[in-house]
């Protein structure tokens, strides 16, 4: 079992940054590979980021060279590091856990949290 929490999410001018936190209760983050994902309204939710449990990563096109995903196995805690914001990345960001380990941007994702809130100005 997996409980997840996120936060960071805010508002924030085109062009600035934000840092996302997913932390992680339970004793086998470790076994889990990460996801971020987000929901814009009216939008279907789609693939942001994700790193396996052995740290490789993989990107959305559209958010490829500006957020940049990590993960921190002894803080159980998952991280996006959001530069370059756009007004398209509003949304809200959830990150959710898996065990596979291929195909995380389409993989069966078995615990979600809340989600934060994440507002771009133009």
């Amino acid at each position: 079992q997996v409980q997840l929490v996120e936060s960071g999410g805010g508002l924030v001018q085109a062009g600035g940054s934000l840092r996302l936190s997913c932390a992680a209760s339970g004793r086998t983050f470790s076994s889990y590979s990460m996801g971020w994902f987000r929901q814009a309204p009216g939008r279907e939710r789609e693939f942001v980021a994700a790193v396996s449990r052995s740290g490789s990563t993989n990107y959305a096109n559209s958010v490829k060279g500006r957020f940049t995903i990590s993960r921190d196995d002894a803080e159980k805690t998952v991280y996006l590091q959001m530069n370059s914001l756009e007004p398209e990345d509003t949304a809200v960001y959830y990150c959710g856990a898996t065990s596979t380990s291929y195909n995380l941007s389409g993989a069966r994702y078995g615990y979600w949290g809340q989600g934060t809130q994440v507002t771009v100005s133009s």
